[in-house]
């Protein structure tokens, strides 16, 4: 199905999200579509499958004006859209969440659709059970599950926005295949992404927004520092690896084991020292997020000790671990990390230091301007947190971090920055090393993890690896223990 974008505009207050784009996507195409944070790739997105409305412009499908105005017009027009965040019911059952949207009668044929629940998830290699409740999946879990519910819909044109973060390499390369096979029957692909060699690897024509505005279409065989100096109009590079001085240890752990309901995690033994940085590879559910949620107090050990800064915080919870110098910053941005409906300078009221009864606005609001600058946050302190684009509700959610701290838990600190973005973050990530706090982060992607990380663990179906000096690993390596090879030399 071709599509055709025409005039869109779109403004949030004085910021203008989309700024007359007209684009033209043939049926039959993989396009990408590349640019900055808040460059306007996800409103547009939103606009076509029916989340949003243009303020001006039109829409037409096979050449025909379409009028959307809403997720059920995009449905019924053969649009489906699988979001950064994914949007579920975590209360609800993963096949509950599978049937929302299906047409039919009152009571869905839950065999049927269990059926093609297995079947789909089958063929991507994702290991889902129907009976699970959402809650109780991993954010690349819950993004596999909405990514099988849309292909049931039958979308005629797919749109994807940053779909790798939470799968591993094997199930990207099978998700390719199947994009691939979906163009060959005629249908379109929309991906949405900041990682250049997943869109060079990929698509067959690639559009470049830059604030709003289309700046720039290519085609293979593509150049990326073309690419690069459209979107952020300057070359980019991530420099040399940085490593610092190490202090005392900031985090011990002893013979420590977890449990789960699905695993048992260890035993590991580990010393993190002030200054150092911890990456954890591994498939999404191998263990890494049950590890760094014990190690902020969310998660009790069943055997173990684990020791803070000297002290020994052994079964004490995450408020108390908060007492010690330790901050966590997980996946589930809006769900967890932020508020919905609150502003920036409310969230920076929260997590400042009061005083007094009464919040002082204009002190709040000060703060808030010198954190968002910080940060490079693209919003005021007024804006409510949900209207943030998902790169720059990251940016909020490591500005929130309190000024000392010996120990940052990190859930994928840069999923869905672009490069410009991760270098940024990461700049600001080692400043805090050099004021002498230990980071522990998750991350899908390897080149962030060996660039970034002192040392490395790999987890593997609950199994832990020793800690492999980064430096002297490489991507083929992570990759064959991440898929259970070569554990022989490193357990």
């Amino acid at each position: 199905m071709r599509v055709d974008l025409k005039g869109i505009h779109k403004t949030f207050g004085a910021v203008h999200a989309n700024d007359g784009i007209d684009l033209a996507v043939p049926a039959g195409c993989i396009q990408g579509i590349l640019g900055e944070n808040g460059a306007g790739k996800s409103t547009l997105m939103k606009i076509l499958s029916g989340y949003q409305q243009a303020d001006r412009g039109e829409i037409l499908l096979d050449e025909v004006r379409a009028e959307i105005r809403s997720p059920y017009d995009a449905s019924r027009l053969g649009v489906g859209m699988l979001h950064q965040d994914p949007l579920d019911v975590p209360p609800m059952r993963v096949l509950e969440n599978f049937l929302v949207g299906q047409p039919g009668s009152l009571f869905p044929r839950r065999a049927a659709a269990r059926r093609a629940l297995l079947e789909l998830a089958a063929q991507f290699g994702f290991t889902i059970d129907p009976e699970a409740y959402v809650e109780t999946l991993t954010v690349g879990e819950r993004q596999q599950l909405e990514l099988l519910r849309l292909l049931w819909l039958g979308a005629r044109i797919l749109i994807l926005d940053e779909p790798t973060t939470g799968i591993s390499a094997l199930q990207k390369e099978k998700l390719f295949a199947t994009l691939r096979r979906l163009c060959e029957q005629g249908k379109t692909v929309i991906f949405v992404s900041h990682k250049l060699d997943e869109v060079e690897g990929l698509c067959h024509r690639v559009a470049v927004l830059q604030r709003g505005r289309l700046v720039g279409e290519a085609v293979p065989p593509y150049s990326t520092e073309r690419l690069v100096e459209m979107m952020f109009g300057k070359a980019v590079s991530l420099g040399r690896r940085e490593s610092l001085e190490m202090g005392p240890p900031a985090l011990e752990l002893k013979d420590v084991e977890l449990e789960d309901r699905r695993m048992v995690v260890g035993p590991v033994s580990l010393q993190v020292h002030a200054g150092e940085v911890i990456g954890l590879a591994g498939m999404e559910g191998s263990g890494q997020q049950l590890f760094l949620r014990a190690c902020a107090g969310l998660v009790r050990p069943v055997h173990g000790r684990m020791r803070v800064g000297g002290l020994d915080l052994t079964g004490r919870g995450y408020h108390t671990h908060m007492r010690h110098g330790i901050a966590y910053l997980p996946a589930a941005r809006l769900e967890e990390g932020l508020i919905a409906g609150l502003t920036l300078a409310e969230h920076f009221a929260l997590t400042g230091d009061a005083k007094g009864v009464f919040i002082d606005r204009e002190r709040v609001n000060t703060l808030g301007l010198g954190r968002i600058a910080d940060y490079n946050i693209r919003g005021t302190p007024l804006s409510p947190v949900e209207a943030l684009s998902g790169g720059n509700q990251q940016r909020a959610l490591l500005a929130l971090l309190k000024p000392s701290l010996s120990l940052i838990l990190m859930e994928h600190p840069t999923r869905g920055l672009d490069i410009e973005s991760v270098i940024y973050i990461w700049s600001k990530l080692k400043e805090r090393c050099r004021q002498k706090a230990a980071i522990v982060f998750i991350s899908s992607d390897l080149e962030e993890i060996l660039h970034y990380s002192d040392r490395i663990l790999v987890f593997f179906g609950g199994r832990v690896s020793l800690p492999l000096p980064a430096e002297a690993t490489n991507v083929d390596q992570l990759g064959q223990l991440i898929g259970g090879k070569g554990w022989e030399a490193v357990a």
